[in-house]
């Protein structure tokens, strides 16, 4: 259906008189209603009683499982939020009570398709059952990630950034692809399920588990640069930095999520073969008899530590000298990525009902504190987005100071997104950490626990010093420099959805304490579907 959705918004956008009947707020609310029946849709065949361990369709290239279905109702519910929470057109009004109409978003319709297509290929990555399907959804949401990241062509930093992006993007793509080369040179198969099996019934020293092993790392590999987890994270801060907000939001949220599930499918499907893991983990220090066991399957999992691990402590210690908000949330994301990944690494039903927490938790906290930057940067510089004809967004924290001064609701709204993602108590983020800390000190990983408390402990002053400047500081009357470049008095319209999401997700962050057994019982049955098959 969404494909076929996008075929028709495509068919609009080609015909000259459609597209010019049709405004960018219709095409926009268009495409929200779209994903938001889309999600309907998943939530309906959840009720399949069929379904068990899943549904294989197109002939095994994609998987129909519980969590794939779940997962899509998140994802979709998450695209149509963005896409409507976007103020297009966003409307100047003068001292005439004239309406105007921005040049800088001309290219919604542009938008809307590029959103739709990676949402595509994210739903379509989730669902991947064999290394083809893999490989397009993968590029699939990739390019269109890309061309979203260069969407504003008069902003040299937004075209300097997507180029970035989609070098270091391709390299990622080409480690996935000769991993999958690899994997299909040894054992000449394309389908997982089959790749498992063959697995199961090989011999743990033979070169076909070693060739599988070494492309399963490859693969890993390249998805962990795709999600900017340390030590491969160095494209994040400046490419998250550079883009525009509105485009940074999707950059943070959208790619990971369906990278970070299928890369669980693929991590606990492995682990599950427990006769050769085993084995492996008994001889990985037995090098003298056996020194090509160094890219073994149990490679995946140290890994997946270390990258964790570094995580960690970049995302932490390196966030602390930073002075632009973007890249200061880049690092932070780094570090989140460290907790998910470590979850993942620990592979017990405990961390993996963690694991999905974490992963719905970073999504909401994150996208409401970037929708709380891109309102602040329409209200404080509506003037310089009004000459300029492009979004002028927040770059430096010192530019919120004094914002509790001018505009309490915002201001309290981003330190409660701020208290959270440090882990404060009773906030949404702290259970999340809570519960990958607790599992991780239950399977005996009790470094790493204790890392993650100091990283915790650390990454709370970087956030903390913003909520001092939005509290404490004096206030910038930034009205007196816009006037000299506009004698017009001018207010930017914030839409009421922008303003509904905002408070929406605030109170969920605030008040999860009260009622959370929803969410909890949904992960939990979640990573019991699983373990059950």
């Amino acid at each position: 259906m969404l494909f076929i959705s996008i075929l028709f918004l495509i068919m609009v956008m080609a015909i000259p008189s459609l597209k010019k009947k049709t405004p960018p707020i219709l095409f926009q609310r268009i495409s929200s209603i779209i994903l938001i029946y889309a999600g309907a849709l998943s939530l309906n065949a959840l009720y399949i009683q069929s379904i068990g361990s899943g549904i294989g369709i197109y002939s095994g290239l994609f998987h129909v499982t519980f969590i794939s279905q779940f997962l899509d109702i998140f994802i979709y519910i998450i695209g149509a939020a963005i896409l409507i929470a976007r103020p297009v057109p966003m409307y100047v009004i003068s001292k005439n009570s004239t309406i105007i109409e921005e040049n800088s978003y001309k290219n919604s319709i542009e938008y809307c398709l590029l959103i739709m297509f990676s949402i595509l290929g994210a739903s379509l990555l989730i669902s991947s059952s064999n290394l083809i399907s893999m490989y397009l959804s993968i590029e699939l949401q990739s390019f269109a990630v890309y061309i979203l990241s260069t969407l504003y062509k008069n902003s040299e930093s937004a075209t300097s950034a997507g180029l970035k992006y989609f070098l270091l993007g391709s390299l990622a793509s080409c480690f996935i692809l000769l991993g999958s080369g690899l994997i299909y040179t040894f054992t000449g198969l394309t389908n997982l399920e089959s790749i498992y099996n063959l697995i199961s019934v090989t011999e743990p020293l033979s070169n076909i588990t070693q060739g599988i092993a070494l492309g399963f790392i490859f693969i890993f590999s390249g998805f962990l640069l795709k999600i900017a987890a340390a030590p491969l994270h160095h494209w994040a801060p400046d490419v998250y930095d550079e883009s525009p907000t509105i485009i940074t939001i999707w950059l943070t949220i959208m790619p990971k999520i369906s990278i970070l599930i299928f890369i669980l499918e693929i991590f606990t499907q492995i682990t599950s073969v427990s006769p050769n893991i085993e084995i492996l983990e008994s001889m990985v220090g037995n090098l003298s008899a056996h020194n090509t066991m160094g890219v073994g399957l149990i490679t995946i999992k140290n890994l997946l530590i270390i990258s964790s691990l570094f995580s960690l402590i970049i995302g932490t210690v390196v966030g602390l000298a930073q002075i632009k908000i973007k890249r200061l949330l880049a690092y932070s994301t780094i570090s989140h990525i460290g907790f998910i990944l470590l979850a993942l690494a620990i592979n017990s039903e405990q961390s993996i009902d963690s694991f999905i927490f974490y992963i719905i938790q970073y999504t909401l906290t994150n996208l409401n504190a970037f929708l709380i930057l891109l309102a602040i940067g329409y209200l404080l510089n509506n003037k310089i987005i009004f000459n300029k004809g492009s979004e002028k967004d927040i770059k430096f924290i010192s530019e919120l100071k004094g914002l509790f001064f001018s505009n309490p609701i915002l201001s309290i709204s981003l330190t409660i997104c701020l208290l959270s993602m440090a882990g404060t108590p009773p906030l949404l983020g702290f259970f999340s950490k809570q519960f990958v800390l607790y599992s991780a000190i239950e399977s005996g990983y009790y470094f790493m626990a204790i890392s993650g408390i100091l990283v915790s402990i650390i990454s709370a002053s970087y956030y903390i010093r913003i909520i001092r400047i939005l509290h404490t500081e004096t206030v910038l009357t930034k009205s007196l420099k816009a006037s000299s470049l506009n004698e017009t008095n001018t207010t930017v319209v914030i839409s009421n959805i922008h303003s509904l999401l905002m408070s929406s997700l605030t109170l969920l962050i605030l008040f999860f304490v009260f009622k959370p057994s929803i969410l909890l019982k949904s992960t939990h049955l979640l990573s019991l579907s699983i373990y059950s098959h």
